[in-house]
């Protein structure tokens, strides 16, 4: 109890930390395009999965070719993008406990966090079934948590909660379509990505909307 209170006194008096460190998110995409330039083999957007470039090793991976020599930096960035959506998560919340709803979606969101160190932790060549697990709840559990908070965030403005809502609804769609297989000619890493980029996008434009919201609000007499 003594913590909550704790963290609500400092969210009172830095409202922009939560909301600034999920834009934090952002090095997520840059990683990705300087470790994917690093590849002498040339990476595949459309065949190869974001987790081959965490990937440890030189060689054939589940029928990819996989050699990715900054595979170091991924993994930090998948950690770095799991730390910042948990702690992005608890902060937030402390502005957003309007219902148990809202405390349910942020809750999903700090656990596929916690999903996405686990895949930074353990690369997809190493221990499969943590890789495995981590993924499924960065994957479907973050994109369950958007459908959720589309519906409980009733002081978000209705266009962004639309859009929210969108985010989920083809994020997981698009999860089904990955997991059975089914790539709808954009390959293997391009279905991943319709599942992920959203989730991540979302987390970045919702930070600058609360970072905006609160410089209109100080604005306002």
């Amino acid at each position: 109890m003594r913590l909550r209170h704790k963290i609500a006194i400092f969210t009172d008096k830095y409202p922009l930390i939560g909301p600034l460190v999920w834009i934090l998110s952002v090095q997520y995409f840059i990683t990705q395009f300087i470790v994917a330039a690093a590849w002498d083999s040339g990476y595949s957007w459309r065949y190869n999965v974001i987790s081959d470039l965490g990937n440890t090793v030189c060689g054939q991976y589940s029928g990819r070719f996989v050699c990715s020599p900054d595979n170091f930096l991924m993994n930090l960035s998948f950690v770095m993008l799991g730390l910042t959506m948990a702690s992005g998560s608890l902060l937030i919340y402390q502005e957003f406990k309007e219902s148990r709803a809202s405390f349910i979606g942020f809750s999903l969101m700090a656990l596929a966090g916690f999903g996405t160190v686990l895949v930074g932790l353990f690369p997809e060549n190493t221990v499969k079934a943590m890789h495995a697990f981590g993924a499924f709840l960065a994957l479907f559990v973050g994109n369950v948590s958007l459908v959720i908070l589309a519906l409980a965030l009733r002081r978000v403005r209705k266009s962004f909660r639309a859009y929210t809502l969108l985010s989920g609804v083809v994020s997981i769609l698009a999860f089904i379509l990955f997991i059975s297989g089914t790539y709808l000619g954009v390959g293997q890493g391009g279905m991943e990505r319709i599942v992920s980029y959203p989730q991540t996008l979302w987390l970045i434009l919702f930070g600058i909307y609360m970072t905006h919201s609160h410089f209109r609000n100080r604005k306002t007499p």
